[in-house]
């Protein structure tokens, strides 16, 4: 649906219930969706009227989605969602003015439609942008339609409402920035220092993610809550170690020692195979992939960290992380079950000393009673 069809159908009266009734998708299952995407934002329940009043009468802003140096992976997990019906509506209604992937125009009338939609919507329109900015060389490393991704990502990004970075590399450059970095690769919010950046990490970035934070904005007209790394607290809030479904094994000291071991068939704890989900904070476990059946560690391989800062350089995939606090590390179930014997073991033996000493004083407050009888 292009600009002109929703100016026309926005004169009629037009509503999101509306175009959700013409394409086959009932109200109650748009509910449905709005109560998914309110629980995503870690908001109450009782939000999700609130998400569904704000689809059905918010202004919709233009969006436009950049690919600079990347793989493409964010723009399948988009297409790959798991909601992609709703998801796609939900971009419709806000009008995809330009995705090179996925658009029908080409060449020149592409970039006209993206240079028509930064003019006339300043400061109104949302921008995504997909893969890192070169900076070596003014730029030359990346170019698009004449312009390099840095002079793009200024005009574009600088003059948006609000820019979306997903996956990791538009976050902190990714793998392009991995060491010795030769195109200088940078993430969006380091090549536009003045843009209005919300990161969201990730190979790739989970689409679920993506379309929580179009919805806060398109509710409360601004930008989740971020952390120190400028992502949002409901997806990024919690480490992966917390939510994982082997931490009982971690806690119990029962590890993979060798890929296809016994343990490992048993679904036992990754840490001592490289897993960073200990220093990872993401909702992989909660959200997970393809359409919500699993993710890496269910399948099998630890998390190697892809949604933090410099995760290509810092730890390399297959080596584990220094110790961690926590029962699993360096102990078996074995020594931490000596461990609480012990302490329940003292525990008895205090309450012993303690009930002894109360007998020892009973016998003389019993004389004290009796001299206070006679």
């Amino acid at each position: 649906m292009d600009r002109d069809d929703c100016a026309g159908k926005k004169q009629e009266g037009f509503s999101v219930a509306r175009m959700l009734e013409e394409r086959g998708v009932s109200r109650r299952d748009f509910l449905k969706f709005c109560s998914t995407v309110t629980a995503a934002m870690a908001l109450p329940a009782t939000m999700a009227p609130k998400v569904a009043q704000a689809l059905d009468k918010v202004q919709r802003p233009p969006l436009v989605w950049l690919e600079f140096q990347d793989c493409a992976g964010d723009t399948e997990a988009l297409l790959r969602s798991a909601n992609p019906t709703v998801g796609e509506l939900v971009l419709d209604i806000l009008s995809v003015d330009y995705h090179e992937t996925i658009m029908a125009a080409a060449g020149h009338q592409a970039e006209a439609n993206l240079e028509k939609t930064v003019k006339e919507f300043q400061g109104k329109y949302l921008c995504v942008v997909e893969g890192s900015i070169p900076m070596k060389e003014g730029g030359a490393y990346g170019c698009v339609g004449g312009k390099s991704h840095l002079a793009r990502a200024k005009q574009v990004c600088g003059s948006a409402a609000a820019t979306i970075a997903v996956g990791t590399c538009a976050s902190y450059g990714g793998i392009a920035a991995a060491a010795p970095n030769p195109t200088g690769a940078v993430g969006v919010k380091e090549a536009v220092p003045g843009a209005t950046v919300i990161n969201l990490p990730g190979c790739p970035c989970n689409a679920d993610n993506l379309t929580a934070v179009v919805v806060h904005f398109l509710t409360f007209g601004k930008l989740p809550a971020l952390d120190s790394h400028g992502r949002p607290l409901f997806a990024y809030g919690k480490r992966i170690h917390d939510n994982c479904e082997r931490r009982p094994h971690f806690d119990a000291g029962q590890y993979v020692e060798h890929w296809g071991d016994d343990a490992h068939r048993k679904g036992h704890c990754l840490y001592k195979m490289g897993c960073k989900g200990p220093a990872t904070f993401h909702n992989c476990p909660t959200q997970r992939f393809n359409e919500k059946v699993s993710w890496p560690v269910a399948a099998g391989h630890g998390c190697v960290g892809c949604s933090e800062p410099q995760f290509w350089d810092t730890s390399p995939l297959y080596r584990r992380l220094p110790n961690v606090p926590g029962f699993g590390i360096e102990q078996n179930a074995d020594k931490i079950g000596l461990a609480f014997a012990a302490g329940v073991g003292g525990a008895f033996a205090i309450h012993g000393a303690m009930n002894a000493l109360r007998k020892d004083k009973e016998p003389a407050a019993d004389e004290e009673t009796k001299e206070g009888g006679e």
